[in-house]
């Protein structure tokens, strides 16, 4: 892993785009930096914490596994990218499926007002952590602020947010999880997620990472729902789908992300294979719905190899193989196709 990578990594870990494995690697990293060096370091700016990661890194050569000789790794499979990083969390031990502490910055820390509530402000440049009192992880972005009541007590865990916030929640199905914005509810057992609704701006978005979550406008909202029992206004979310809630329009709109992340990985090398093959292996990886005729594409083979293209250019690189195109519709793909061309291939 070289520095740039490392950096994209702890990046795409900030705006939660991470897999499981790299999330559980870079907490890993701060987690270890704090028994070290105290929550003084990890009081000071972002670009700090994570130089003293990196140089600590390259300290200790058995945390960094060596650059590939002759394929690097940003060119292999996402099966390979996904072994390696395996490999990685088990030469450090640590490969793990939680990490039950977060670091969190001395100077961060909840302040008391009227009633029991407390109140967490990222007055800051940088994004900060910290816990709730259920042992919810909260990257508080800044200029947002989150407030929440004492010991979030009561049937619902309900939390207020203003700004930009990726929670992860601690499951607990008996007390579900709600996340108030002057637009929208949210509503969750327990699972990873970012909401953003800054009081400037007149719209909200959703975004799920893992899990489900169902999403309501704030108005008339029904609080006793759930991602079980969805309201009937309300918008149920998977994985690498989100919502945008209008306040001109007064409606949620449901779509992907802008960046899907692999969710299960697999083959995308392909020798001749049928085009639905390949869509397949989309779909699973994703966890998306690709919709296409099936009639015209059945006896169309393609030979293609996928490297770590974001999603959406994958799907660029297979429709120009098949001279084709695709649509989104609400969380769906769309793949318009007349059928084979003489020559496919990529």
């Amino acid at each position: 892993m070289t520095e740039p990578e490392f950096h994209k990594l702890l990046q795409r870990y900030l705006i939660g785009q991470c897999t499981p494995e790299e999330q559980a690697l870079v907490e890993h990293w701060y987690d270890q930096l704090e028994q070290v060096e105290g929550p003084a370091l990890l009081a000071q700016n972002q670009a700090e914490v994570e130089q003293t990661i990196w140089a600590r890194l390259r300290q200790n050569r058995r945390l960094v596994k060596p650059e590939p000789r002759v394929v690097p790794m940003w060119q292999s499979s996402p099966v390979r990218w996904a072994a390696a990083l395996v490999l990685l969390a088990v030469s450090i031990g640590l490969l793990m499926l939680t990490i039950n502490r977060l670091p969190v910055p001395a100077h961060l820390t909840p302040v008391a007002s009227a009633n029991g509530w407390l109140q967490q402000t990222n007055q800051t440049r940088q994004v900060q952590y910290f816990r709730l009192p259920d042992s919810s992880r909260i990257s508080l972005h800044p200029g947002s602020r989150l407030r929440y009541h004492t010991a979030l007590a009561g049937a619902r865990r309900e939390v207020y947010l203003e700004g930009e916030a990726f929670f992860q929640v601690s499951k607990n199905p008996q007390r579900p999880f709600l996340v108030f914005t002057n637009q929208v509810v949210t509503t969750v057992l327990g699972t990873s997620f970012r909401v953003k609704a800054y009081t400037a701006g007149q719209d909200a978005s959703v975004a799920v990472l893992e899990g489900k979550v169902a999403v309501q406008a704030r108005a008339g909202a029904q609080l006793d729902a759930s991602p079980a029992h969805p309201a009937a206004q309300g918008v149920l979310l998977l994985p690498n789908q989100q919502v945008v809630y209008s306040a001109a329009r007064r409606r949620l709109k449901k779509e992907l992300v802008d960046r899907p992340v692999v969710l299960a990985p697999q083959s995308f090398e392909f020798e001749a294979r049928p085009v639905a093959e390949v869509l397949g292996a989309l779909e699973k990886a994703y966890g998306v719905d690709i919709v296409y005729d099936k009639a015209k594409l059945a006896s169309c083979t393609v030979s293609i190899t996928f490297y770590d293209e974001p999603l959406f250019e994958k799907l660029g690189l297979l429709c120009k193989s098949l001279g084709a195109y695709y649509t989104l519709a609400d969380a769906n793909i769309i793949i318009h196709s007349e059928g084979c061309q003489s020559q496919l291939g990529g």
